[in-house]
């Protein structure tokens, strides 16, 4: 077990970048001060209850560097990036995508709206995040949280500006489009990783999936049992007018059917994918080959069949009943289909985390730059606990620091994924590690000066 000077070390290593490029030394002081309270054992993570565990004199200082617009997290986003593909990005690492919703009171926080929350399970007053989550076995580490403006927001230009939201960040922009333009931030960084999966909030659009596509991308995303989709057989041609002009719309040789009804008469197979804490989690999945609706419209406005993929279905013992598209090759066999659609569940366990334990719904300032700066710090503060969790299993150590000097330099996101059992050292909850963080001090913690 560390000791209160051991991690005060690894801490004051790991955080050494993320300083350097703050370059301020007084930001370089209270981003430390910030990320020990958010390690710290105060109920709340909000600046106030912070404050007066670690510097009761100087709350204003705390407050006035969250929320200050002089300092911009882009470079501390990148080395977040590079940290995080250092630790678990390469080959058989996954990429998610997924937003978070942040309850919220009141109208004059940035970004909130009445909008659906996930944290409810229902419409709520709230703000929402896209994030993105990079991930390898049951190792979730951050790398995005950026917040989505809902339409009485990105259509009121004063509203944003009294926020502080920044001007390339103006105009409604959908979740899809923040999560893509997110992607290729982190992509253009050297971030590695075989796959993308997300869930039907973002795989229902054909523009995304056809975005990851274009993008060389291998993915794997959640849709509507109402999704259109045709049989590989269907073809497509063009009619010949017997008289006028030609005729300006192709047509399918089929109609399309909805995804469900496409499985109905499909071979079923119950199959496990992972043990959880009550045992081992199965369910009946299902695949074929199938084209999706979502070429040009024909004349009666049916969308023409697009390119082959995989449509995957899951049968839960509750009854519940979930579709998936995936454009992995057609010799994937079912088992491997049905893991890689399952792995999107580590993101949510890094939302919780960062939630009940870093306060990454805490904040209770209103601008645009407070909310980032405090989400972009939960996040370098969960991947530095990732890091201990990861250097601090015994077997890990010398295999995964091979792995790191054999990966290769290209963009391994093109390659098939890796089908390895997940690292039993590694199944053990990263937030445990607060117990030995937030524990009684064996010795005077400093504060950085």
């Amino acid at each position: 077990m560390l000791d209160v000077r051991e991690w005060e070390s690894e801490l004051a290593n790991w955080l050494d970048p993320f300083l350097n490029a703050l370059g301020h030394k007084a930001r370089q002081r209270w981003a430390g001060v910030y990320i020990r309270g958010l390690l710290g054992r105060t109920e709340r993570k909000s600046v106030q209850p912070m404050a007066a565990a670690l510097t009761p004199d100087d709350y204003d200082q705390l407050h006035n560097f969250i929320a200050s617009r002089s300092w911009d997290g882009a470079r501390l986003e990148t080395i977040l990036a590079d940290k995080a593909d250092a630790l678990v990005g390469g080959k058989g690492a996954i990429l998610v995508i997924d937003d978070v919703a942040l309850p919220k009171k009141g109208s004059h926080s940035v970004g909130v709206a009445h909008q659906y929350c996930g944290a409810l399970g229902k419409q709520a007053t709230c703000q929402v995040v896209v994030s993105l989550t990079l991930a390898r076995d049951s190792v979730p580490v951050p790398v995005a949280l950026r917040l989505f403006l809902p339409d009485d927001w990105a259509s009121n230009a004063e509203r944003c500006r009294r926020a502080g939201v920044p001007a390339d960040r103006l105009g409604e922009r959908t979740k899809p489009q923040i999560a893509l333009d997110e992607l290729d931030r982190v992509r253009a960084g050297g971030m590695r990783f075989d796959m993308v999966v997300a869930d039907a909030g973002y795989g229902d659009g054909a523009a995304f999936r056809k975005g990851l596509s274009v993008r060389g991308l291998t993915w794997a995303v959640g849709i509507q049992c109402t999704q259109s989709v045709y049989h590989t057989a269907v073809t497509v041609t063009w009619p010949v007018a017997p008289v006028g002009r030609p005729r300006k719309h192709a047509v399918a040789s089929e109609k399309p059917v909805a995804a469900a009804a496409m499985l109905e008469t499909a071979t079923w197979q119950r199959l496990t994918w992972r043990t959880g804490t009550k045992g081992p989690l199965s369910a009946e999945f299902a695949a074929v080959r199938v084209r999706v609706a979502e070429g040009p419209p024909q004349s009666n406005r049916t969308p023409l069949p697009g390119d082959e993929t995989w449509l995957i279905g899951e049968r839960r013992s509750t009854g519940e009943r979930k579709y998936y598209l995936s454009n992995l090759p057609p010799d994937t066999p079912l088992r491997t289909l049905a893991a890689r659609i399952k792995a999107r569940w580590v993101c949510e366990q890094d939302h919780q985390q960062m939630k009940e334990e870093l306060g990454l719904d805490h904040f209770e300032g209103r601008s645009w730059h407070g909310l980032h700066h405090h989400l972009l710090l939960a996040m370098i503060t969960l991947a530095f606990l990732q890091n201990l969790r990861l250097t601090s299993a015994p077997e890990r150590g010398k295999n995964h620091r091979r792995r790191q000097r054999t990966a290769p330099s290209a963009d391994v996101a093109r390659h098939s994924p890796s089908h390895s059992r997940a690292d039993p050292h590694l199944r053990a909850a990263p937030m445990s590690l607060l117990s030995v963080l937030a524990c009684p001090a064996q010795a005077p913690v400093e504060l950085p000066k």
